[in-house]
């Protein structure tokens, strides 16, 4: 499968052409580029062409497949475009910046039967794999909270491009960027979301939120809580889980109580295998037609969604429907 990277402007994406040199079957042949320097100085790296026209990328009936990381605000055009074309699609995430818009990509996936993925790597994190189980399985009862607190030092530690605080390309700041795994997140444990309501801050002099915290509300009465941020350090990774007859909590490590630990807190040793990651599992899928379902359409359209809603309550002010 030829596949073409379609921008460099995602801090990850020369992860994922790295990852996708990796995988049987899959060779990166093509990258475009919005600065074509430095589009060009990435080809060479990757030992392929540099393609300056993406018009000639998709057209390119020996191109098979494209890989998107291109400025959110561009997602819907170039996603769309590419469905059109006949290519496989892997995309960052946020799929894009409204729900309308998300909507017209879905449409065009769904009536060219792309073999699509989005790229929300934690659901294969052997820790989140563990609470979902133990959730499915009933073991925590009927969930009434979940928190999930994801954050990095970027804004302090001066690492993001500038870019990554641009509000027209970006569509926000840490919530939509790092805080689009919490949200997924919390839809993957406890389902779509009735409302949002949101509390953004800026720490550092930017032009879009680094500091930001959403409480999310759902049919069953359960709250989930996404937290956020550019400007934390040595903050590791949160999710806590409350139940009618249990907990669970990621934190350093994973603990869990419930009835068959009778009540006592215990760590979690066998933890399930961690999964290969969204890009490497659509590097194999699109070869052979297998569904992502973790990953697909649907569940790239509900982030869309839940993130307009909550960028809309911060502006208004207000508790949004999702």
């Amino acid at each position: 499968m030829n596949i073409a990277m379609i921008s460099k402007w995602h801090v990850h994406a020369e992860g994922y052409a790295q990852s996708l040199q990796a995988v049987p079957g899959c060779k990166v042949t093509a990258v475009w580029n919005e600065d074509e320097a430095d589009g060009r100085k990435w080809a060479e790296a990757l030992g392929c062409q540099y393609v300056p026209s993406l018009d000639d990328v998709l057209n390119d009936p020996q191109i098979d497949a494209v890989a998107i990381n291109a400025p959110t605000s561009d997602h819907k055009d170039i996603l769309i475009r590419a469905a059109d074309a006949g290519k496989a699609i892997f995309t960052e995430k946020v799929l894009t910046l409204t729900k309308a818009d998300a909507l017209e990509v879905k449409q065009a996936i769904e009536r060219n039967n792309t073999r699509f993925a989005i790229s929300f790597p934690h659901k294969c994190f052997a820790p989140l794999q563990f609470a979902k189980k133990l959730l499915d399985d009933g073991k925590l009862g009927q969930v009434t909270y979940a928190r999930v607190r994801n954050v990095h030092n970027g804004s302090i530690a001066g690492w993001l491009p500038p870019h990554f605080y641009d509000p027209k390309q970006c569509g926000g700041g840490a919530m939509i960027d790092l805080g689009a795994h919490p949200m997924y997140t919390l839809a993957w444990l406890l389902g779509r979301p009735k409302c949002v309501t949101s509390v953004f801050t800026n720490v550092t002099d930017h032009d879009v939120e680094d500091n930001a915290v959403c409480v999310l509300t759902f049919d069953d009465g359960a709250i989930g809580v996404s937290e956020t941020g550019f400007v934390s350090t040595n903050n590791p990774y949160t999710l806590e889980i409350s139940g009618t007859k249990g907990a669970l909590m990621v934190h350093n490590g994973v603990f869990y109580c419930c009835d068959e630990t009778n009540g006592e807190w215990v760590e979690a040793k066998d933890l399930p295998d961690e999964l290969p990651a969204p890009v490497e599992q659509w590097g194999r899928a699109a070869q052979t037609g297998e569904a992502l379902p973790e990953f697909d359409i649907d569940q790239a359209v509900l982030l869309s969604e839940i993130m307009e809603a909550a960028y809309k309550a911060h502006r208004e002010g207000c508790v949004k429907e999702v």
